[in-house]
């Protein structure tokens, strides 16, 4: 059974269900996590599927890899160019690539806030711009944005995680308004928690202030203890698998469950001090 409503959505689709028209799929961050499995669903519903990394490996029959930085100009213009050779046009892009990053925002430099813009907003920049003149010339394209329930609300000690998803959000609004001209649509997913790698690989400051450490192991506790109920990633590659079959996709996507879902709405409803309130008491 499927079920979905304006905001959230949930489905467990059926492979034949998820496919209008054979696309050239481009996905950053392929290697793992949410991409591999994106990488592996839209493969195997018929799509061409190039996922992309910065060391990447040999992929699986059905689908390929290869290399891309995100964070840097050469690597990703090369990679598109790549694609182009091989395959004669990108239809879709999923800019999946970006990392996490957990501390006080006190605590985190600029150095590392700037590592984490770098890969979560300037990297999809970047393969917008390389991707954008081919998707005009053939007058058509859709982009997908993956970006996070994070983006609704500034979390406790994931500060400059949730503004660099927020800014995810914010250009993909704009861009969409830019680019309808030429047939292009762009669209933002917002996962929650799913069984990946990524608290393992957050960035992290050096040190914890000491005026913080209590409020940071605390939350980071309630978070690590959080991930027993994340879910299988194939989930989210069903649901862009049904954005890219959609003729007339909605403009944003937030595929989560539980106390995620419920903490969007109450963060419409709530007035705003109410509503830190409620977060505070959460990672109390």
């Amino acid at each position: 059974m499927r079920v979905a409503c304006p905001i959230f959505f949930c489905a467990s689709d059926t492979l034949s269900t998820l496919i209008s028209s054979p696309k050239v799929v481009l996905i950053t961050g392929g290697t793992s996590g949410l991409g591999k499995a994106m990488c592996q669903r839209l493969a195997a519903v018929g799509h061409t599927v190039v996922g992309t990394g910065r060391k990447p490996e040999d992929a699986p029959n059905g689908w390929s890899l290869i290399t891309m930085d995100v964070t840097d100009d050469a690597s990703v213009r090369a990679a598109v160019d790549q694609v182009i050779a091989r395959h004669g046009r990108i239809d879709v892009l999923i800019n999946n690539a970006g990392t996490g990053i957990q501390g006080a925002a006190e605590d985190i430099d600029d150095a590392l806030a700037k590592q984490l813009f770098e890969a979560n907003f300037f990297g999809l920049h970047r393969v917008c711009r390389a991707v954008l003149p081919h998707m005009r010339g053939q007058k058509s394209g859709l982009i997908i944005n993956i970006s996070s329930i994070a983006a609704n609300f500034g979390l406790p000690y994931r500060a400059f995680y949730s503004a660099s998803k927020a800014a995810v959000d914010r250009y993909g609004e704009a861009l969409s308004i830019e680019v309808k001209p030429f047939g292009i649509r762009v669209v933002t997913v917002q996962p929650g928690e799913f069984n990946t790698n990524i608290p393992n690989a957050r960035l992290r400051p050096g040190t914890i202030g000491e005026a913080y450490r209590k409020g940071y192991e605390r939350a980071m506790g309630i978070l690590g203890g959080s991930m027993h109920y994340s879910r299988d990633p194939d989930e989210l590659a069903v649901v862009v698998a049904r954005i890219i079959a959609s003729p007339r996709p909605k403009s944003v996507y937030r595929v989560a469950q539980g106390v995620q879902k419920m903490s969007v709405l109450l963060k419409m409803l709530l007035p705003g001090r109410a509503f830190e309130r409620l977060v505070g008491k959460h990672y109390e």
